[in-house]
């Protein structure tokens, strides 16, 4: 599975379909020239690392060619996603920080394909109350999603449901071929592993590549990987307009000198919000308030955090249902004076969805027509840019935002307790 998989020929017949590169290396080298992204990819990549931005810039940016990757590579893998599936009642998605946002991207559309209930659960949570989250009867599938697979959680939820769960069964999908959750269950027949290419084992402290490719990833368990791969082209071909055209657009509002963000999200979108509201929360050392929400949740109190100088950043649903309360909620907004500047993330976004000439909107216009869970990629992937600009506005180094190590690149361990009081 190692090596660059060839995207394939993009018909010339449609005007949104330019042709993708085929590298990593090549695609940035497109990217160099006049704008921020080409100032910053000017030096070496040895140079960029030594100013601090080096692993997070290549990592952000080269996402539109591991997702055509990763859709390959599932494909490839179609016969363990079918003997994972096999038989099982229900799907439980686990993970920690963002790995659990990227399930919240996940499950809801997988349920609706698999046509099983699939959830959602933190692993802390299985740890603490497994009673209250997990199937209590029939064969499940426990998928766990990490980066490193070296977490405290990711090894001892899986341990304890191997021990206290026999009726379960395990796919991990991981990004790292030589973490413990990849490497300690070799023997076990009840489990089994997806490795992603070891590109998206981001080197950054920040979570970028990872989870935007075990998203893709996950929906992948839904089958028809010919409509995935497809997907993951159009997908591609928006992320590669949105760094090309727009990330000077994201710079500026990165450095309009907001206060707090709140990110906006709806159904498996408010996965993509929870991760990118983490992603200016993580960058930026916590000095910049977040908090993600639903649309119409924000009514029901949490309106009252957005200060004038708070960002409004707006995951906008492809839904006509779905996307009618959003409207809504966003001329209230505009009505009551709250917040500062917008940003609008959609497809096919019509004009006037919001009062200010000022608002950013950014239309995936290129993988039209784009369903909610499918639009939560480029959700991650404009949030990511924010808060990376935002980080070098303020002088940090985003490959290592956390100076005092209040936070690493791998939760510090911690020792795992059992209700017996053993250890």
């Amino acid at each position: 599975m190692k090596g660059t998989v060839q995207p394939r020929p993009v018909s010339e017949g449609d005007p949104r379909n330019a042709a993708l590169p085929s590298s990593v290396d090549e695609w940035l080298a497109s990217l160099s020239g006049p704008g921020v992204l080409g100032a910053l990819l000017a030096p070496s990549p040895e140079e960029q690392v030594r100013r601090g931005y080096g692993h997070t810039l290549r990592e952000i940016a080269q996402q539109p060619v591991t997702w055509v990757e990763t859709a390959a590579r599932m494909r490839a893998l179609l016969p363990v996603v079918e003997e994972s599936l096999d038989g099982v009642s229900a799907v439980v998605f686990t993970g920690s920080g963002s790995s659990i946002y990227a399930a919240e991207c996940v499950a809801p559309c997988l349920q609706r394909g698999l046509g099983i209930p699939v959830s959602a659960v933190p692993a802390g949570l299985i740890l603490t109350h497994p009673e209250t989250c997990l199937p209590p009867t029939g064969p499940f599938l426990v998928v766990s999603l990490a980066r490193s697979g070296n977490s405290p959680e990711s090894r001892a939820v899986v341990d304890w449901l191997l021990e206290s769960r026999p009726q379960a069964r395990h796919l991990f999908i991981t990004c790292n071929g030589e973490g413990a959750l990849a490497t300690s269950y070799r023997d076990r027949p009840d489990v089994r592993t997806i490795v992603l290419d070891d590109r998206t084992n981001d080197r950054s402290l920040v979570m970028t590549s990872s989870f935007t490719n075990m998203v893709l990833a996950g929906r992948a368990l839904a089958g028809n990987p010919e409509a995935c791969e497809a997907r993951a082209l159009g997908l591609a071909r928006a992320a590669v307009a949105l760094l090309r055209e727009r990330a000077d657009a994201l710079d500026a509002t990165a450095r309009s000198g907001f206060g707090s963000v709140v990110y906006l999200g709806s159904g498996c979108r408010l996965g993509s919000a929870r991760e990118a509201a983490l992603k200016m929360l993580e960058m930026n050392a916590g000095e910049v308030f977040t908090f993600a929400e639903s649309y119409l949740g924000l009514r029901h109190g949490p309106m009252s955090a957005i200060r004038p100088d708070t960002l409004v950043v707006a995951f906008l649903s492809s839904d006509p249902l779905v996307r009618a309360y959003e409207r809504d909620l966003l001329t209230e907004l505009d009505r009551k004076g709250l917040g500062s500047t917008r940003v609008i993330v959609g497809a096919e976004v019509p004009p006037g969805i919001v009062a200010s000439a000022e608002a950013l909107v950014l239309d995936c216009k290129a993988c039209a027509p784009c369903a909610d869970e499918d639009l939560t990629l480029p959700d991650a992937l404009a949030g990511q840019l924010l808060a990376f600009s935002r980080c070098l506005a303020g002088g940090s180094r985003p490959d290592s935002p956390s100076e005092d190590s209040v936070i690493t690149r791998v939760v510090s361990g911690f020792e795992i307790h059992r209700r017996n009081g053993t250890r």
